[in-house]
């Protein structure tokens, strides 16, 4: 399927640093919660992602990832999840692999262009 490029231009993809990376067993799939600042405009959102197996909790801490900003919130368990938190599926089966910048010279709550 061809999209256009203003139909990508609707999707916000921020740069965001995870502050808060938890144990999440009500999730149907291993999963954690994560808390991630995006800098003064956006604040600090929610997200559930699958990365048990790819990450650990300790690894996540202070992360930088790319996460869809302007999605509705989804409720998954007893937890709402604000943004949408991007990776690539492990070759092992083993967790989503999160999208992070090469270099850290990126500013919180940078737009992916």
């Amino acid at each position: 399927m061809i999209i256009s490029y203003e139909d990508f231009a609707k999707v916000d993809i921020r740069l965001g640093r995870i502050v808060e990376a938890a144990d999440f067993p009500e999730a149907r799939n291993p999963a954690f919660k994560l808390k991630i600042d995006f800098g003064p405009e956006i604040g600090t959102k929610s997200s559930s992602v699958q990365a048990v197996g790819a990450h650990t909790k300790e690894e996540l801490q202070g992360m930088l990832v790319c996460c869809v900003v302007n999605f509705p919130p989804k409720k998954v368990a007893n937890f709402e999840s604000e943004v949408l938190t991007l990776g690539f599926k492990n070759a092992e089966g083993l967790g989503w692999i999160l999208i992070t910048p090469a270099k850290i010279s990126v500013e919180l709550g940078s737009k992916l262009k």
